[in-house]
Protein backbone atom coordinates (compact mmCIF):
# COMPACT_ATOMS: atom_id res chain seq x y z
CA UNK A 1 0.00 0.00 0.00
CA UNK A 2 1.15 3.54 -0.68
CA UNK A 3 1.24 5.95 2.24
CA UNK A 4 0.91 8.91 -0.15
CA UNK A 5 -0.46 9.07 -3.69
CA UNK A 6 -0.28 12.30 -5.67
CA UNK A 7 -1.79 12.36 -9.14
CA UNK A 8 -1.64 15.24 -11.65
CA UNK A 9 -1.43 17.74 -8.82
CA UNK A 10 -1.64 21.39 -9.83
CA UNK A 11 -1.47 24.48 -7.67
CA UNK A 12 -1.89 27.97 -9.10
CA UNK A 13 -1.68 31.00 -6.82
CA UNK A 14 -3.71 34.12 -7.67
CA UNK A 15 -4.58 32.72 -11.11
CA UNK A 16 -1.08 33.43 -12.39
CA UNK A 17 1.77 31.70 -10.52
CA UNK A 18 1.84 27.95 -11.08
CA UNK A 19 3.63 26.41 -8.11
CA UNK A 20 2.96 22.78 -9.08
CA UNK A 21 2.67 21.49 -12.64
CA UNK A 22 0.75 18.20 -12.70
CA UNK A 23 3.14 16.34 -10.43
CA UNK A 24 2.79 12.60 -9.78
CA UNK A 25 4.32 10.91 -6.76
CA UNK A 26 3.84 7.67 -4.82
CA UNK A 27 5.41 7.15 -1.40
CA UNK A 28 5.35 3.50 -0.31
CA UNK A 29 4.24 2.65 3.21
CA UNK A 30 7.24 2.24 5.50
CA UNK A 31 9.65 4.20 3.32
CA UNK A 32 11.94 7.05 4.32
CA UNK A 33 11.26 9.44 1.47
CA UNK A 34 13.09 12.66 0.68
CA UNK A 35 11.51 15.51 -1.28
CA UNK A 36 14.36 17.74 -2.41
CA UNK A 37 14.43 21.00 -4.30
CA UNK A 38 15.74 24.57 -4.20
CA UNK A 39 13.80 27.41 -2.59
CA UNK A 40 10.48 27.99 -4.33
CA UNK A 41 10.52 24.60 -6.06
CA UNK A 42 7.14 23.49 -4.65
CA UNK A 43 8.11 21.35 -1.66
CA UNK A 44 6.22 23.27 1.03
CA UNK A 45 3.22 23.74 -1.27
CA UNK A 46 3.04 19.97 -1.76
CA UNK A 47 3.19 19.37 1.99
CA UNK A 48 0.60 22.10 2.57
CA UNK A 49 -1.83 20.38 0.19
CA UNK A 50 -1.30 16.97 1.83
CA UNK A 51 -1.98 18.40 5.29
CA UNK A 52 -4.90 20.65 4.33
CA UNK A 53 -3.07 23.93 4.83
CA UNK A 54 -3.16 24.77 1.10
CA UNK A 55 -6.01 24.20 -1.35
CA UNK A 56 -5.13 22.27 -4.48
CA UNK A 57 -6.16 23.69 -7.86
CA UNK A 58 -6.65 20.29 -9.50
CA UNK A 59 -5.51 16.70 -9.28
CA UNK A 60 -5.80 14.32 -6.34
CA UNK A 61 -3.89 13.64 -3.12
CA UNK A 62 -4.44 10.60 -0.91
CA UNK A 63 -3.01 9.46 2.42
CA UNK A 64 -3.30 5.71 2.99
CA UNK A 65 -6.14 5.68 0.44
CA UNK A 66 -8.06 8.58 2.01
CA UNK A 67 -8.55 11.63 -0.20
CA UNK A 68 -7.18 14.67 1.63
CA UNK A 69 -10.21 16.75 0.60
CA UNK A 70 -13.15 14.35 0.41
CA UNK A 71 -12.06 12.39 3.49
CA UNK A 72 -9.99 15.08 5.16
CA UNK A 73 -10.71 14.13 8.78
CA UNK A 74 -9.41 10.59 8.43
CA UNK A 75 -6.48 11.67 6.25
CA UNK A 76 -5.29 14.27 8.76
CA UNK A 77 -5.57 11.85 11.68
CA UNK A 78 -2.93 9.73 9.94
CA UNK A 79 -0.39 12.56 9.58
CA UNK A 80 2.05 14.12 12.01
CA UNK A 81 3.49 17.40 10.71
CA UNK A 82 6.59 19.26 11.81
CA UNK A 83 6.55 22.48 9.76
CA UNK A 84 9.59 24.54 8.92
CA UNK A 85 8.40 27.53 10.93
CA UNK A 86 8.18 27.13 14.71
CA UNK A 87 4.60 27.60 15.89
CA UNK A 88 4.08 27.61 19.66
CA UNK A 89 1.44 29.25 21.83
CA UNK A 90 3.47 31.52 24.11
CA UNK A 91 1.02 31.19 27.03
CA UNK A 92 1.47 27.45 27.64
CA UNK A 93 4.30 25.35 29.03
CA UNK A 94 5.71 22.76 26.65
CA UNK A 95 4.04 19.98 28.65
CA UNK A 96 0.71 21.74 28.17
CA UNK A 97 1.45 22.30 24.48
CA UNK A 98 2.04 18.60 23.90
CA UNK A 99 -0.98 17.61 25.99
CA UNK A 100 -3.22 19.95 23.99
CA UNK A 101 -1.75 18.65 20.72
CA UNK A 102 -2.60 15.08 21.71
CA UNK A 103 -6.10 16.20 22.64
CA UNK A 104 -6.67 17.49 19.10
CA UNK A 105 -6.34 13.88 17.96
CA UNK A 106 -8.97 12.39 20.29
CA UNK A 107 -6.66 11.45 23.14
CA UNK A 108 -8.43 11.75 26.51
CA UNK A 109 -6.74 13.83 29.20
CA UNK A 110 -5.05 10.83 30.86
CA UNK A 111 -3.72 9.48 27.56
CA UNK A 112 -2.66 12.95 26.44
CA UNK A 113 -0.66 13.63 29.62
CA UNK A 114 1.00 10.22 29.51
CA UNK A 115 1.94 10.66 25.88
CA UNK A 116 3.27 14.18 26.52
CA UNK A 117 5.52 12.96 29.33
CA UNK A 118 6.71 10.08 27.15
CA UNK A 119 7.72 12.50 24.37
CA UNK A 120 9.39 14.87 26.85
CA UNK A 121 11.44 11.99 28.24
CA UNK A 122 12.35 10.76 24.78
CA UNK A 123 13.54 14.17 23.60
CA UNK A 124 15.43 14.94 26.85
CA UNK A 125 13.07 17.79 27.69
CA UNK A 126 11.55 16.48 30.93
CA UNK A 127 13.45 19.06 33.00
CA UNK A 128 11.93 21.82 30.85
CA UNK A 129 8.34 20.59 30.96
CA UNK A 130 7.17 23.61 32.99
CA UNK A 131 9.04 26.09 30.79
CA UNK A 132 7.41 28.16 28.09
CA UNK A 133 8.64 28.14 24.53
CA UNK A 134 10.34 31.54 24.75
CA UNK A 135 12.55 30.18 27.54
CA UNK A 136 13.96 27.38 25.35
CA UNK A 137 17.00 27.35 23.12
CA UNK A 138 16.58 26.98 19.36
CA UNK A 139 17.51 23.31 19.46
CA UNK A 140 15.02 22.60 22.24
CA UNK A 141 12.27 24.35 20.32
CA UNK A 142 13.00 22.19 17.30
CA UNK A 143 12.75 19.06 19.48
CA UNK A 144 9.37 20.22 20.79
CA UNK A 145 8.21 20.81 17.23
CA UNK A 146 9.12 17.26 16.22
CA UNK A 147 7.59 15.85 19.42
CA UNK A 148 4.30 17.51 18.44
CA UNK A 149 4.38 15.64 15.13
CA UNK A 150 4.78 12.29 16.94
CA UNK A 151 2.43 12.98 19.85
CA UNK A 152 -0.58 11.06 18.47
CA UNK A 153 1.56 8.22 17.07
CA UNK A 154 0.54 8.65 13.40
CA UNK A 155 1.76 6.25 10.68
CA UNK A 156 2.93 9.12 8.41
CA UNK A 157 5.36 11.76 9.64
CA UNK A 158 6.02 14.84 7.47
CA UNK A 159 9.10 16.83 8.41
CA UNK A 160 9.77 20.14 6.66
CA UNK A 161 13.41 21.11 7.27
CA UNK A 162 13.51 19.40 10.71
CA UNK A 163 17.19 20.09 11.39
CA UNK A 164 17.32 23.70 10.19
CA UNK A 165 19.35 25.79 12.60
CA UNK A 166 20.34 23.00 14.99
CA UNK A 167 23.89 22.06 15.94
CA UNK A 168 25.67 18.99 14.57
CA UNK A 169 25.25 16.92 17.74
CA UNK A 170 21.48 17.44 17.86
CA UNK A 171 21.22 16.81 14.13
CA UNK A 172 22.81 13.38 14.53
CA UNK A 173 20.57 12.62 17.54
CA UNK A 174 17.52 13.44 15.43
CA UNK A 175 18.85 11.29 12.58
CA UNK A 176 19.16 8.32 14.95
CA UNK A 177 15.65 8.91 16.30
CA UNK A 178 14.12 9.14 12.83
CA UNK A 179 15.91 6.03 11.59
CA UNK A 180 14.65 4.14 14.63
CA UNK A 181 11.07 5.30 14.04
CA UNK A 182 11.30 4.31 10.37
CA UNK A 183 12.50 0.83 11.36
CA UNK A 184 9.43 0.56 13.58
CA UNK A 185 7.26 1.02 10.49
CA UNK A 186 6.56 4.73 10.30
CA UNK A 187 6.57 6.32 6.88
CA UNK A 188 8.63 9.50 6.90
CA UNK A 189 8.47 12.27 4.30
CA UNK A 190 11.40 14.63 4.68
CA UNK A 191 12.28 17.90 3.01
CA UNK A 192 15.73 19.28 3.63
CA UNK A 193 18.34 21.64 2.22
CA UNK A 194 21.05 19.40 3.63
CA UNK A 195 21.47 16.99 0.72
CA UNK A 196 23.88 14.89 2.77
CA UNK A 197 21.03 14.39 5.24
CA UNK A 198 18.77 12.98 2.52
CA UNK A 199 21.56 10.74 1.20
CA UNK A 200 22.14 9.26 4.66
CA UNK A 201 18.50 8.85 5.69
CA UNK A 202 16.27 8.40 2.65
CA UNK A 203 15.89 5.14 0.74
CA UNK A 204 13.85 6.95 -1.93
CA UNK A 205 13.92 10.53 -3.14
CA UNK A 206 12.20 12.86 -5.57
CA UNK A 207 13.75 16.08 -6.80
CA UNK A 208 11.34 18.90 -7.60
CA UNK A 209 12.24 22.10 -9.43
CA UNK A 210 9.97 24.89 -10.68
CA UNK A 211 6.91 22.80 -9.84
CA UNK A 212 8.04 19.70 -11.78
CA UNK A 213 9.37 16.35 -10.58
CA UNK A 214 12.69 16.00 -12.43
CA UNK A 215 13.97 12.83 -10.75
CA UNK A 216 12.28 10.11 -8.69
CA UNK A 217 13.40 6.71 -7.46
CA UNK A 218 15.58 4.77 -5.07
CA UNK A 219 18.41 6.95 -3.78
CA UNK A 220 21.10 4.43 -4.72
CA UNK A 221 19.69 4.04 -8.25
CA UNK A 222 19.60 7.80 -8.86
CA UNK A 223 23.21 8.15 -7.73
CA UNK A 224 24.26 5.18 -9.87
CA UNK A 225 22.29 6.15 -13.00
CA UNK A 226 22.82 9.91 -12.96
CA UNK A 227 26.20 10.17 -11.31
CA UNK A 228 29.67 9.67 -12.72
CA UNK A 229 32.44 7.43 -11.47
CA UNK A 230 36.05 8.54 -11.56
CA UNK A 231 39.32 6.73 -11.18
CA UNK A 232 41.99 9.03 -9.75
CA UNK A 233 45.61 8.05 -10.30
CA UNK A 234 48.53 9.84 -8.72
CA UNK A 235 51.69 9.43 -10.80
CA UNK A 236 55.16 10.93 -11.03
CA UNK A 237 55.59 10.98 -14.83
CA UNK A 238 56.78 14.09 -16.68
CA UNK A 239 56.36 13.06 -20.31
CA UNK A 240 52.71 13.50 -21.34
CA UNK A 241 53.45 11.76 -24.65
CA UNK A 242 53.35 8.52 -22.74
CA UNK A 243 49.55 8.76 -22.46
CA UNK A 244 48.76 9.99 -25.98
CA UNK A 245 47.10 6.67 -26.81
CA UNK A 246 45.17 6.53 -23.54
CA UNK A 247 41.68 5.12 -24.29
CA UNK A 248 39.68 6.75 -21.48
CA UNK A 249 38.43 10.34 -21.16
CA UNK A 250 40.47 12.12 -18.52
CA UNK A 251 41.63 15.42 -17.14
CA UNK A 252 45.06 16.10 -15.72
CA UNK A 253 45.57 18.04 -12.53
CA UNK A 254 49.12 18.43 -11.27
CA UNK A 255 50.35 14.87 -10.90
CA UNK A 256 46.87 13.30 -11.00
CA UNK A 257 44.91 11.75 -13.83
CA UNK A 258 41.16 11.98 -13.26
CA UNK A 259 39.49 9.37 -15.47
CA UNK A 260 35.78 9.07 -16.17
CA UNK A 261 34.57 5.48 -16.06
CA UNK A 262 31.26 3.62 -16.27
CA UNK A 263 32.88 0.42 -14.98
CA UNK A 264 35.62 1.47 -12.54
CA UNK A 265 36.36 -2.06 -11.29
CA UNK A 266 37.16 -3.52 -14.71
CA UNK A 267 38.67 -0.30 -16.08
CA UNK A 268 41.06 -0.05 -13.16
CA UNK A 269 42.75 -3.34 -14.09
CA UNK A 270 43.14 -2.24 -17.72
CA UNK A 271 44.49 1.17 -16.70
CA UNK A 272 47.05 -0.37 -14.34
CA UNK A 273 48.22 -2.69 -17.14
CA UNK A 274 48.49 0.29 -19.51
CA UNK A 275 50.56 2.25 -17.00
CA UNK A 276 52.85 -0.70 -16.39
CA UNK A 277 53.39 -1.15 -20.14
CA UNK A 278 54.31 2.54 -20.45
CA UNK A 279 56.62 2.33 -17.44
CA UNK A 280 54.57 4.96 -15.64
CA UNK A 281 54.80 4.59 -11.89
CA UNK A 282 51.52 4.68 -9.97
CA UNK A 283 51.88 6.21 -6.52
CA UNK A 284 48.24 6.01 -5.53
CA UNK A 285 44.96 4.96 -7.14
CA UNK A 286 41.38 5.41 -5.89
CA UNK A 287 37.81 5.62 -7.13
CA UNK A 288 35.29 8.39 -6.49
CA UNK A 289 31.54 8.26 -7.06
CA UNK A 290 29.30 11.27 -7.56
CA UNK A 291 27.42 12.37 -4.46
CA UNK A 292 23.70 13.07 -4.36
CA UNK A 293 24.57 16.74 -3.82
CA UNK A 294 26.53 16.86 -7.11
CA UNK A 295 23.62 15.24 -8.96
CA UNK A 296 21.13 17.61 -7.30
CA UNK A 297 23.12 20.69 -8.30
CA UNK A 298 23.55 19.42 -11.85
CA UNK A 299 19.83 18.70 -12.30
CA UNK A 300 18.51 21.88 -10.71
CA UNK A 301 21.04 24.11 -12.49
CA UNK A 302 20.22 22.52 -15.85
CA UNK A 303 16.53 23.16 -15.29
Amino acid sequence: MNAVEINNLVKVYDNKFQALNQINLCIPEGSFFGLLGPNGAGKTTTIGILTGLVNRSSGSTKVFGHDTVDDFRQARMLIGLSPQELNFDVFFTIEELLTLQAGYYNKNIKEAKERALEMLEYFNLIDKRKSKARELSGGMKRRVQIAKAFIHDPPLIILDEPTAGVDIELRHQLWDFLKEQNKKGKTILLTTHYIEEAEKLCNEIAIINEGNIIANGATEDIIKDMGKNHIIIETDFNNSNKINDFNWPYTKKDNELIIESNNPESDMVKIINFMNDKKIKINKIKTKQSTLEEIFLKLTNEK
